[in-house]
């Protein structure tokens, strides 16, 4: 088993979300990007091919390689990648990480930036021999919307991205390429995908008859990796999962480092079953819970690292999509407040808010005790932190939770004012099922599709 640690509650850093963390979700993770599904890793042959390559066992190098020389521009089929590009889109990972981002580390990633360059690169250049082009129209648009998530104006949005050290002209251009891929997929492969209804149908009958078993929405980063550099691939994945440890977005990393064809997606699989998984992340995550990060785990033709985000049972009714009508009380404290000052307040409002019947008080002993009232109405128990779950689920309407938080943010609790219980899950009908079983046929023609730019390009380093 690889080794499982937990990671930053990733719906509990929704709730404090600020402009950084929505730079990337919102950019990182693809909300203008193409909404192709999951892809195993075990769709790649890279590993067989290895075998195929007749190399002798004792290797003699003639010539000198060294690795500490890293080349941080490119030409590729005579387009320039230069260092800003690379600044640019590096910045964004920087972020992700508050900074915080050692000078070695720094260099590492700068050299996946410029590989993530080159394919992004070579992806507008193959729709435009196909005379697919984006217009500056739809980028515009795009980014007018990346831009509201923000709730910024895009002339606001281009000042953000500037003072954490990127462009807009980096993010822009990182669109077209997504664009662009993904309707030169849409002409050139999915046409020719074809999926049967008995295909649908056994489909179907699995799923009926996995119905109460688990499944789970696996974040995952692939590395691909030969027998010759598996080693260094595998100190990549592990400093990605360090950076990770340390507060950085697993769907920025994904996104930006990530092989497979989720990357644009920001590595999202998507709801699925450890059957459908290659056994080696399959027996990850039937280890894991909710919350947590494995890797790096070698898989063929590479590594990957793998993010449980939710956890769920087949076509069951799962207690977290019940909706809930909250209050919540909170209270802050006053500057220079000793941790000791502050347990006695907190002690104090739990015995307040516990003593509450219903929500009907909530209003009037906020107004007695100087705490702030909030609505929140059709609230999803799965929406929440992992830590305040299990205790909604366990209280009744007009109870309250215990009270939580700091002393810096301040303490609330919660009451429970309603509940609307989950239903049942539904089956997926048969033009979803369908539709899922033809992207990932489309992913997997497009990975090859991509291998094969990749081979005939010519690249000039710097």
């Amino acid at each position: 088993m690889q080794p499982v640690v937990p990671m930053p509650s990733r719906l509990g850093q929704s709730l404090r979300a600020s402009a950084r963390a929505l730079l990337l979700s919102s950019i990182l993770m693809g909300s203008f990007a193409n909404t192709l599904t999951a892809q195993t890793v075990n769709d790649d042959d890279s590993g067989v091919a290895a075998q195929q390559l007749n190399l002798p066992k004792d290797v003699t190098v003639f010539g000198k390689n060294d690795p500490n020389v890293r080349k941080a521009t490119a030409i590729v089929n005579g387009r320039i990648i230069t260092g800003t590009d690379v600044d640019q889109r590096l910045a964004l990972i920087i972020a992700a990480n508050g900074g915080k981002v050692s000078p070695e580390e720094r260099e590492r990633l700068r050299v996946q930036v410029l590989r993530n360059l080159i394919d992004e690169t070579l992806q507008i250049q193959e729709a435009a021999a196909h005379d697919i082009r984006i217009d500056k129209a739809e980028v515009d648009q795009s980014y007018e919307r990346v831009a509201a998530n923000f709730r910024q104006s895009p002339a606001q949005f281009d000042q953000y991205l500037r003072a954490q050290g990127s462009a807009p002209a980096s993010i822009r251009r990182q669109i077209e390429g997504e664009l662009a891929w993904s309707r030169l997929l849409r002409r050139n492969i999915q046409p020719f995908v074809n999926v049967s209804a008995d295909e649908v149908k056994s489909v179907v009958d699995r799923m009926n008859a996995a119905k109460g078993s688990d499944e789970y929405r696996i974040g995952e980063i692939y590395l691909s990796a030969t027998p010759e550099n598996q080693a260094q691939i595998i100190s990549n994945a592990r400093n990605i999962i360090e950076q990770i440890k340390q507060g950085g977005s697993f769907a920025a990393y994904a996104r930006q480092f990530s092989e497979a064809s989720t990357a644009a997606v920001g590595g999202d699989l998507g709801w699925v079953r450890p059957a459908q998984l290659p056994d080696e992340l399959a027996k990850a995550a039937n280890e894991m819970q909710v919350g947590q990060l494995a890797g790096p785990i070698p898989v063929p033709g590479g590594v990957s690292v793998i993010y449980v985000m939710d956890k769920r049972k087949v076509l069951t009714a799962d207690p977290r999509d019940s909706l809930l009508s909250l209050k919540q009380l909170s209270i802050s404290f006053p500057a220079g407040t000793t941790k000791e000052q502050a347990s006695a307040r907190a002690a104090s409002f739990a015995a307040q808010t516990k003593a509450l019947k219903g929500c009907g008080q909530a209003n009037e002993l906020g107004g007695k005790i100087g705490a702030d009232v909030v609505d929140n109405d059709n609230v999803k128990v799965r929406d929440l932190p992992p830590q305040l779950q299990d205790i909604l689920l366990g209280l009744q309407v007009g109870e309250a939770t215990p009270p939580f938080g700091s002393v810096n943010d301040g303490v609330r609790v919660l009451v429970v004012c309603g509940r609307d219980e989950a239903s049942g899950a539904a089956a997926p009908n048969a033009e979803q099922i369908m539709a899922q079983l033809e992207e990932e046929r489309v992913n997997k023609r497009a990975r090859i599709y991509l291998r094969d730019l990749r081979r005939d390009a010519v690249i000039d380093y710097n």
